[in-house]
């Protein structure tokens, strides 16, 4: 693994940015809008960015909170928040320890915000705050995508397309290109991620360059780590449809009662 870059910035420290590439995504917003609904009480998103899934719900008529560690996607919810005449409930702290003054019965964890826990002390401390914010009988909802083999055997260190979308004031075209550099004993993964703006002739006109972590976990280490963190039970599939965890392709959905 290469040494990091100094002092590199979070994308999270790019709201706007990050909204134009991320807050169309939709694969999993009907699954999410369909949790809340069925919670019957409040849901608290944790993790929750500048709105993609909690302002979605709140339009719904969900009751729901927010917690994320990054002011400026705060900020950013907010604004967007007051631009949709909703009120939301928004508050700044670290899922690995956090006091809010209401429980809920449903706590969710949605698009990998999970992984930014990098170390087992990180993930226990995280899950047992969550599961501390639940009514008896809530559930924490989580979403994880599965770290397959082509992860870990993908390019290391050089720079791997993800995601384009279309700037909606220039109609230029903004592009995600990860360079990962791997630890797989230690399931981490560090990626300086550049943003690329390119005009209708495709000539790069601006740079932006990130740095973030993600540490992966599987089934069997998720399932203790629950465990661990006093959840009662938990299930795992393999999708938002409840389909069985069968294929490493899968997208893993866990579901774990606090009682």
């Amino acid at each position: 693994m290469t040494a990091a870059v100094p002092d590199a910035p979070s994308p999270y420290d790019a709201p706007e940015l990050y909204d134009l590439l991320f807050d169309g995504l939709a694969f999993d917003i009907p699954f999410w809008l369909a949790t809340g609904r069925a919670a019957q009480g409040a849901v608290l998103d944790v993790g929750c960015g500048t709105g993609r899934v909690l302002l979605r719900l709140l339009e719904a008529g969900v009751d729901a909170d927010g917690i994320d560690r990054s002011a400026p996607m705060l900020e950013q919810l907010r604004a967007r928040a007051a631009a949709r005449s909703l009120e939301v409930r928004a508050y700044e702290g670290d899922m690995r320890d956090f006091t809010l003054p209401r429980r809920y019965t449903r706590a969710i964890c949605a698009f990998n915000a999970f992984a930014h826990c990098d170390s087992t002390d990180d993930q226990l401390r995280a899950l047992r705050c969550i599961r501390e914010h639940l009514e008896p009988g809530g559930a924490l909802v989580l979403h994880m995508s599965y770290p397959t083999a082509s992860l870990w055997l993908g390019p290391d260190g050089e720079p791997v397309f993800e995601i384009a979308s279309k700037h909606p004031l220039n109609d230029h075209t903004l592009e995600v290109w990860d360079t990962r550099f791997k630890d797989i004993v230690n399931q981490h993964q560090r990626s300086e991620v550049e943003i690329r703006e390119l005009d209708a002739s495709g000539r790069l006109v601006d740079s932006q360059r990130f740095e973030t972590t993600q540490r992966w976990v599987y089934r069997y280490e998720l399932e203790l780590l629950l465990m661990l963190a006093g959840f009662a039970r938990s299930e795992i599939f393999g999708g938002f449809d409840g389909e069985p965890l069968d294929d490493q392709n899968s997208q893993m959905v866990v579901w774990a009662w606090r009682e």
